[in-house]
Formats: structure tokens, sequence, C-alpha cells
């Protein structure tokens, strides 16, 4: 009988054999996962993982070459984009990777906080997983400076400078361990020292941490992609097929990373030096130019400045925190309006706040534009989603009056649940194709919508010679909003006719 079953397997499965028996995949400890798992959402985190490994193939290949040291650092770097074989593609995925790694730390984060990943045992994997996107901010901010460009460095003093807002003896620790002495030469190399050896090693300790706990719990499921017992349950193997999903989306990512690398390859700013200091407007990189427009508020200029850095704290404090006071068992988006519109606002400030920091570099925002806009963007969140959280509440009713049957003989009970069922099922059948149908165009609407709205709060300062272009911003900002709300509207009469369908 097994030489019989042996002689049906197809080819395929004698390859698939004939490596498990010499390499032993399936005896590893790694679990099989629910085929709900074989999502990419959920490999976000392997996915920064993996863009850690290839940080730290393209990170020791340029330490053959650079020197750190603030004559020599700049020339190195541009030596190996010039002149060593493949120096200019691996310089700039490097770059890249660093970019996509914060990226990969911060839609990890919002999966997270938008799936409730942080409930049931798993308080500790959250405080592990915030601790990883402090690192990967962390590896950023250091590997910002080793280019010793004038905009790198330039912006690396000015983020120094505000450790003095620290307490006395905590600033001078912290400015110990950042600048040493105070020279350029020993800030160059803690900055290297931090970033190639104490971050690697934090971030590989942390990672190794939530990975064990990962196996232990397994994947915490999004429940706007369903629970495993609404995919029938199915576990998938780790070998071959998890591990044929893995290389395949792992091989997808790095093409990607190569194509954007090679199409867009990096320009380097001209080398620090005090002539060249004055000449260019300080400015920090993208995912940190947030922060760099809060300070610009006229608000928080000078020794005021103190108070934007608390809040950042207390924002950290309160997202570490976040099992301690968010205990319910609910996790569906429907079920949890507060902390999903809280979410939504924090994501849209983050957005608004980015864009606008770059639209306006160096310049000082007066209070009432920064309240105007901030605010404007808060209140139009909380509008739009008052009206999705209401329409949702108001369908309920609506579908139990259209799927009310006359009534039904004693005999039959059982009609309700059965319709119950049908719709509940139906209803959540069609919400994942409906979700993924309209998101990506909703998004690029709030983001038209936000850079229109900064747009025009700038030009309030000139509006009489300004007035054609703000009317335009002005336009603008209120059909993106207009289109948004149809699109909610769409949604839920789309949902409703689905529902009604079956």
């Amino acid at each position: 009988m097994s030489g019989n079953n042996e002689s049906k397997k197809s080819i395929y499965d004698k390859i698939v054999d004939w490596f498990d028996l010499r390499f032993g995949f399936t005896k590893t400890p790694l679990k099989p996962i629910p085929d709900f798992a074989l999502n990419p959402i959920y490999w976000l985190g392997l996915l920064l993982a993996l863009t850690f490994v290839m940080q730290g193939a393209t990170g020791m290949f340029m330490l053959f070459y650079y020197v750190p040291s603030p004559a020599q650092a700049y020339s190195s770097t541009l030596n190996i984009i010039n002149n060593v074989p493949l120096g200019h593609l691996v310089e700039t995925l490097h770059l890249y990777g660093a970019y996509a790694m914060i990226l990969l730390a911060f839609m990890h984060l919002a999966r997270n906080y938008f799936g409730s990943a942080h409930k049931g045992n798993r308080s500790l994997m959250w405080l592990a997983g915030i601790a990883l996107g402090l690192i990967v901010l962390t590896f950023g901010v250091t590997g910002y400076l080793l280019p010793w460009t004038v905009i790198s460095k330039s912006a690396t003093d000015v983020a120094v400078g505000f450790v003095n807002f620290f307490p006395p003896q905590l600033a001078n620790i912290a400015k110990f361990y950042l600048t040493g002495s105070g020279s350029d030469a020993d800030e160059l190399n803690n900055f290297l020292h931090i970033h190639t050896v104490a971050l690697p090693a934090a971030l590989i300790l942390f990672l190794g941490l939530k990975i064990y706990m990962y196996e232990v719990h397994g994947p915490a499921y999004v429940p706007a992609f369903g629970k495993p017992k609404q995919t029938g349950g199915r576990i998938v193997r780790w070998f071959p097929e998890v591990f044929l999903y893995a290389v395949i989306l792992f091989s997808i990512y790095i093409a990607i990373l190569f194509a954007v690398a090679s199409i867009f390859p990096i320009s380097l700013p001209p080398g620090f030096s005090a002539q060249t200091a004055g000449q260019y407007v300080v400015q920090p990189d993208w995912y940190l130019l947030w922060l760099y427009q809060i300070l610009k508020i006229q608000l928080f200029e000078g020794p005021y400045a103190v108070y934007a850095i608390v809040a950042a704290g207390i924002f950290v404090a309160l997202l570490l925190l976040l099992p301690l006071y968010d205990r319910s068992k609910r996790r569906d988006l429907s079920q949890r309006p507060l902390y999903v519109t809280v979410g939504v606002m924090i994501v849209a400030e983050f957005i608004t706040l980015t864009v606008w920091g770059y639209l306006t570099p160096g310049r000082i925002i007066p209070d009432y534009q920064a309240l105007s806009l901030l605010g404007g963007v808060l209140v139009a969140v909380a509008i739009l989603m008052w009206f999705v959280y209401r329409i949702r509440r108001t369908r309920v009713p609506i579908r139990v009056v259209q799927s009310r049957e006359p009534p039904s003989p004693p005999s039959a009970p059982s009609a309700k649940p059965a319709i119950t069922e049908q719709l509940t099922g139906a209803l959540r059948s069609v919400r994942p194709s409906l979700l993924n149908r309209f998101t990506a165009l909703f998004v690029l609407l709030l983001a038209v919508s936000s850079v229109s709205l900064a747009t025009s709060v700038n030009l309030l300062s000139n509006l009489l010679t300004n007035l054609p272009f703000f009317g335009t911003t002005i336009i603008v900002f209120l059909c993106s909003l207009y289109f948004m709300c149809r699109m909610l509207r769409g949604l839920v009469l789309a949902y409703e006719k689905e529902v009604n369908a079956h």
C-alpha cells in the first residue's frame, strides 16, 4: 500500500518530500498558522526583520570604505557612491531600507492599534512592539548624521539641542553618550557606535523576544479580515505552504526595493562646513517632519519647546499603557468608536503635520494658523467618523425591518435564526471586499484634502495677493471632503444592497 501511495504522488510532492527528509523542515519549532494569516498585513513585522538583515548587509559593505571623521566622512561617502563598484546602488538601498523600516513600523503600529492586537495575553508583545518602533526611529536619527552633509549635521545639532530641556542630571548623561566631549569627532563616532553596535543589539533582543511570543500566541487576527472560524479554521503547514508564501512575498518586496533604488538613486547634499551651514534651511528627514512642524509653531518657540517635548513623551507613554486602560474584549472597529476615532485623528494629524512641514521649511507658524489647520482636521475627522457610525447604527434596524416575515406557525420556530444567520454571513462575506475597494481612493482623497487645507491656511497671511490660488485650494478641499462623504454613503448603500440580496 505504501508503494502505491508513493507512486501516486506528483513530482512536486516528491521534490518536497526529498528536501523535507534531508533538511527536516517540518521538524522545526515554527508552528503552522491559520489560513487567514496568509495576507501581507500579517507579515509587516517579518518584512521589517528582513529589511533589518538587508540593512546589516549593506551597512557592513559601506563600513569597509567609510571613514568616521569630520574631515573624511563626506568624501568617503561620495567615494562609495562614485567609485566603488555597485556602491551607488548599495548606498541607495541602505537609505530606502531605512525608510522602509520606519514606514513598516508605523504600518505595524496602526494595524495593531486598529486591530486591537494589544488585548488578551498580548500586552507584553505590544510593549515589545513599541520598543522596536522607537529603536527603528533612533536608527534613522543616528544614521542621518553619518554622511556628514550640511543638512544632516545641522538637523542633528538641533535635535541634540533639545536635550538641554531635560532635567540637568539626565541632560548631562544624554549629552555624554551622544556627543562625548562635545567635539564634532566625538559626536560622529558616538553616533556611529550607537548606530552600528548598540541599536542592532537592542533590536535583535526585542525582535527575538517578539518572535518568540508570536510563536507562543500565534497571529492576532484583524477583525476586518475575519476570524479563524469564519475562514473555515484551516491550519496551514509551515512547510511547504507558508515557506513558499514567505519566499514569494519577500522576493516581491526585495524586488520593489531594488527597483525604487535603481529608478531614484541617492543624491547627497553638499558636505557640512561653517560657510555652507548658513545657506540651507535646517529640516529633518520626512519621518520627523511632524515633530519639526510642531516645534515651529509660535507657541512652542524658544524655551517653551519643552512643552512640545513633554507632549510627545506623554503620547508615547499613552501608547505604552494602552493595554492597561483599553481592557474591553471588543475588537471589531464597529464596536470601538472612541478608540477608532482617536486613532484616525492621530493618523490625519501626522499626515497633515508632515506635509505642512515639508511645504513650509524654516517658517514660523502663527498660533492662529496652527489652531485653524490642526483644529480643522480634527473637526473634519470627527464629523466623518460620526457620520460613519451614525449610519452604521441606523442601518441595523432597517435591516431587521426588511428581513421581518409574517408570523410563522408555532411548529417552525427555527425560521428566525436561519434568517439571522444568513444575513450575518452575507454581511461578513461582503465587508472585506468593499473595504479593500474603497480604502485606497479614500486615503488619497484624505491626503488631497489635508494638503489643500494646509496650503489655504498658509495663504491667509497674504490673502489679497493670493486670492485666486486661495479660492482654488478651498474648492479642492471642499470637493475632496464632498467626495469622501459620497464614498461613505455609497459604501453603506452597497452594504445594504448586498445584505438585502441575501
